[in-house]
């Protein structure tokens, strides 16, 4: 059960096997499409496999509106490429979006119809809305999340079929995703017992085909077949100097995403400046942010004179938003409760650095840091963002499934 197992198999004809398996296994199946070069190699496999059956399958694509103009790009070449075989979704819906960049405005949601001056560009043609979908409800209009809208759309377009949802993730980009493939504790919602799938919702499985290739199978997929397009927006990165590890898109404004900010600045000035006029913050966030992701004193951070640490966390309190103010004292005040309950009768001003880095001493530094480096879920203190009426719905599901067969243990791969 534990470790690697390796295959004597190339993982293009692993990743080929898999996605047979499951269109053998499910009757409806789509493409969670980003336009990215993971997302992109997954697309031209899954259609490689569609076509070969003589069956239609389903791409959805969440335009997000901040998004490189080479992406779009990309993303429309795909869908003329493959049109013959594909059910087109291109969403351009309210979606709610965490913004990093200030404390004035912590969201924003992209392609709000309150501010349709505002938007970076118009919305595509034949691209699909808010009355498309009759999961989004009225009181989703002003914003629906993108976990949520994720796991909606994958009900909705099973029609309460067994179906099979392609994302394009790896097991190396991040720990998160590793785990999202490897924890055992997901035995219950594979389909088949096969690990590379998870049971979101009712019928509905997330497949991940090309969990286990490399940035350079990627690259080298893309050099064996030249005719297959790829976002040329990644060749910009390189020639930019970004390392391949970090040559990823996203949108731009998030806790993590914000990291890659200044790339817009570099290859994509006019889009740059549509997003200067957008989203607040983010043309502060280009003076501060560069290619080593600093931003807003992630380097170093001093105490102003006449302040103890706690006096500037209550000063920085005073200087934010009512609606800000109020998240981040609620946030603090359970930190401080915690720790009460850990036998810290009182919060000391600072605690040696390296406890304070490790979160094994609480101080009113921590406080004042996560003010200053606009830490929103306050991560910094050991806490974590609220998780997703979506994700509330996985987990009460995951509970109702009854146990896996013990037989189904060894068919990991």
């Amino acid at each position: 059960m534990g470790g690697k197992h390796y295959l004597e198999k190339t993982v293009l004809e692993a990743s080929r096997e898999r996605i047979s398996r499951a269109f053998d296994e499910t009757e409806r199946q789509y493409i969670a499409f980003s336009g990215g070069k993971d997302s992109s190699v997954m697309f031209h496999l899954v259609m490689d496999e569609a076509i070969k059956r003589g069956v239609r399958v389903g791409v959805m694509y969440i335009d997000m509106e901040a998004q490189y103009a080479d992406t779009i790009k990309h993303c429309r070449e795909m869908f003329q490429m493959y049109r013959d075989n594909i059910d087109p979704h291109w969403i351009c819906v309210p979606m709610r979006l965490r913004n990093a960049l200030t404390n004035y405005e912590p969201q924003w949601i992209a392609w709000d119809p309150t501010r349709e001056t505002d938007w970076i560009r118009p919305m595509p043609h034949g691209c699909r809305g808010v009355k498309d979908y009759p999961f989004i409800h009225d009181e989703m209009t002003d914003g629906i999340e993108f976990e949520e809208f994720i796991v909606m759309f994958g009900q909705w377009y099973g029609q309460g079929k067994n179906t099979a949802g392609f994302i394009g993730i790896r097991a190396q980009e991040s720990l998160h995703r590793y785990c999202a493939i490897a924890t055992w504790e997901k035995r219950d919602l594979m389909l088949k017992g096969w690990r590379w799938t998870t049971r979101v919702v009712d019928q509905v499985y997330n497949v991940y085909p090309i969990y286990d290739w490399l940035t350079e199978d990627i690259w080298r997929f893309h050099a064996a077949y030249p005719g297959r397009p790829h976002n040329v927006i990644y060749d910009k990165m390189q020639m930019a100097g970004v390392p391949l590890s970090d040559q990823r898109l996203c949108q731009p404004f998030g806790d993590d995403q914000r990291k890659g900010l200044w790339l817009y600045h570099i290859l994509e000035p006019e889009t740059w400046f549509k997003l200067v006029a957008r989203v607040n913050g983010a043309n502060s966030g280009s003076l501060y942010i560069n290619e080593t992701g600093n931003i807003n004193g992630y380097n170093k951070i001093s105490l102003p004179d006449g302040h103890t640490w706690q006096s500037f966390t209550n000063m920085l309190l005073r200087t934010l938003p009512p609606k800000m103010r109020d998240h981040y004292a609620d946030r603090f005040k359970k930190f401080i409760v915690g720790w009460h309950r850990r036998g810290y009768s009182t919060i000391p001003d600072e605690a040696p650095p390296q406890l304070e880095a490790k979160q094994w001493a609480p101080s009113w530094r921590r406080m004042a840091k996560v003010i200053l480096r606009n830490d929103y879920w306050c991560k910094g203190l050991g806490q974590t963002q609220p998780k997703s009426a979506a994700w509330v719905r996985f987990k009460e599901m995951k509970k109702r499934l009854p146990q896996a067969e013990a037989k189904n243990q060894d068919n990991l791969l």
